[in-house]
């Protein structure tokens, strides 16, 4: 036996389950998003398809990691002619960037069982440093089809002009069209590997 197989053989087997990978279920996940129009309302938008993974170290969060790819592309505010313009150079470029990733740098205990998940996002090819504020992940449970799943929620703040989606219209009685910063909700339902 290997001097790698020994101390695999005597650790704990509870240290050995604590750290679990897990990938996004795209069928149920969600990035949605909400910013200012007018001055007076917001309108609100879902992005497109969301895949990745989560490891999750039960035993030192600060181990664990995020990576994940939403599709720019599918992009929906229930305007057809406003998602065009999303899809655009003026905003999304998804031509040229038809993906948004972030990929976590740190994992940190947050106020009530919160995490905050800091990392790179990065849109239009710029990428910026963002913390996303995690709330505590529900318990591990198994679907009627033997899976183990468990959710997530994170939301983040983020000011468009960082990734240079720079476009707006100066309103006549002050103000823009639309407003700088851009609330994001991230419903996440991980699917542990087997």
């Amino acid at each position: 036996m290997n001097a790698t197989a020994t101390a695999t053989a005597t650790r704990p087997l509870a240290t050995l389950s604590q750290v679990q990978t897990y990938d996004v279920d795209p069928s149920h996940s969600s990035a949605t998003f909400k910013v200012r129009h007018l001055m007076v309302s917001n309108v609100r938008g879902e992005l497109g398809r969301i895949t990745g993974q989560v490891v999750i170290d039960e035993g030192d969060l600060g181990r664990s990691s995020v990576e994940a790819t939403i599709d720019a592309t599918a992009i929906n505010t229930r305007d057809e002619k406003r998602d065009a313009h999303l899809r655009s150079p003026d905003f999304l470029d998804t031509q040229n960037h038809p993906t948004i990733t972030f990929r976590s740098t740190r994992v940190e205990a947050g106020k009530s069982g919160h995490l905050l998940v800091t990392g790179a996002l990065t849109i239009r090819g710029i990428s910026k440093e963002v913390t996303l504020d995690v709330e505590p992940l529900s318990p591990e449970i198994r679907d009627p089809w033997g899976n183990d799943k468990r959710g997530v929620t994170a939301t983040a703040r983020i000011n468009r002009k960082d990734f240079n989606v720079s476009f707006n219209a100066a309103l006549d009685g002050g103000g823009v069209l639309v407003g700088d910063e851009v609330s994001v909700t991230l419903e996440i339902e991980l699917g542990r590997r087997a």
